[in-house]
């Protein structure tokens, strides 16, 4: 996981998570922070466990730490966060010693983590589910504001 830890410390990623909790500063909902994405890290490697996928961990670890990257663009200039964080993680990748193949597969995964179907690849499929389920939902005190539950609905418990 060396090469996790290398995200973890590289000053972009240290700069677009700060970027986020400063966008995010006065948002009652969840925010897209750092113990979201290690969330959304596990709970990908264990799908891909459960559904013996041939993942490398540190390519799930990589798509998930950096799925929410540019979620700072869409707020100020209106830039769908999930292109935007697959361009931002490119250099981030390489810098970090990710090949150019898997710098594009975790640059498509993170580029279509916001939907459902079809998903190109198992990385895709996890990272769109994983980002779904690993909310609280059940613990936010924002939850009767939630557009996901707007309709009555109660968080359950996926797994």
């Amino acid at each position: 996981m060396e090469r996790i830890n290398k995200i973890l410390n590289h000053p972009q990623y240290i700069e677009y998570l700060a970027r986020n909790a400063q966008a995010e500063a006065d948002r009652v909902f969840c925010r897209h922070d750092l113990p979201h994405a290690i969330d959304v890290a596990r709970v990908a490697y264990i799908l891909a466990l459960e559904k013996k996928l041939v993942l490398q961990k540190d390519i799930i670890y990589a798509a998930a730490l950096l799925h929410d990257i540019g979620r700072w663009k869409e707020y100020q200039e209106g830039i769908d966060h999930a292109v935007a964080g697959a361009e931002l993680a490119s250099e981030i990748l390489m810098d970090c010693g990710f090949s150019e193949d898997e710098k594009n597969l975790i640059s498509e995964a993170i580029k279509t983590h916001r939907i459902a179907v079809p998903q190109t690849t198992d990385l895709g499929a996890i990272l769109y589910e994983s980002d779904k389920i690993s909310r609280l939902c059940s613990q936010c005190p924002a939850i009767n504001q939630c557009k996901h539950f707007t309709d009555g609905r109660h968080p359950v418990l996926f797994y």
